[in-house]
């Protein structure tokens, strides 16, 4: 089988569909990199998780993890394994006591499940044929903005960060972090940690 394995490049709104986003995945020993348009909620759970977030409670992804686990269930890995008329195509890898099962998945799950379990995300040659973008269009892909490494995956900026960050002390900012992580806000969340980060490296 001819395929490539992948990593996450980047996660950044998606300028053409409000509520979407780009996920942008880019080959480990290659250059090619395969943008993947997906909705808020899935983008979100994934960058909860490379974040190193802890929701208060589990979300969708956290709990098919779960439940996994408690069963033996392993996920080995993820193939993206076609594209018809614009819409990928998926499959989870699983095993339960030596026996290997595959179970159709939308791409942004498999991808969301992929981080949780820490198992590769693999893609067949033939898609990234029809779907990858060489080096030399990476110009319409990069990971934006540069210049905020605290923003890795470019979701800040399309948040209202409900007040001024600037205005709050330390104990308060964190009080707003717990308080918006218990009400599932992770969005605010996150600019709320990364104001937190930003002073302590100060």
């Amino acid at each position: 089988m001819n395929r490539s394995q992948l990593t996450i490049f980047d996660i950044r709104p998606s300028g053409a569909t409000t509520g979407a986003y780009n996920l942008v995945l880019e080959e480990m020993e290659g250059r090619r990199k395969l943008p993947i348009v997906i909705g808020m909620h899935e983008a979100q759970s994934i960058a909860i998780k490379m974040e190193g977030m802890t929701p208060s409670r589990p979300l969708t992804h956290d709990l098919f993890n779960s439940l996994s686990l408690a069963y033996d269930i392993e996920l080995i890995e993820v193939v993206i394994y076609d594209l018809v008329e614009g819409i990928f195509f998926a499959r989870l890898v699983c095993s339960r006591d030596g026996e290997e099962r595959t179970i159709d998945a939308r791409t942004s799950d498999a991808v969301a499940l992929a981080v949780r379990f820490g198992c590769g995300i693999f893609c067949e040659e033939k898609v990234l044929q029809m779907a990858g973008i060489a080096p030399e269009g990476e110009e319409e892909i990069k990971p934006m903005p540069e210049e905020d490494p605290e923003d890795p995956f470019g979701l800040e900026e399309h948040v209202d960060p409900g007040g001024d960050f600037g205005s709050l002390s330390m104990e308060d900012l964190q009080k707003e972090l717990d308080l918006a992580i218990e009400k599932e806000d992770y969005e605010r969340a996150g600019r709320l940690r990364d104001e937190i980060e930003r002073r302590k490296a100060e």
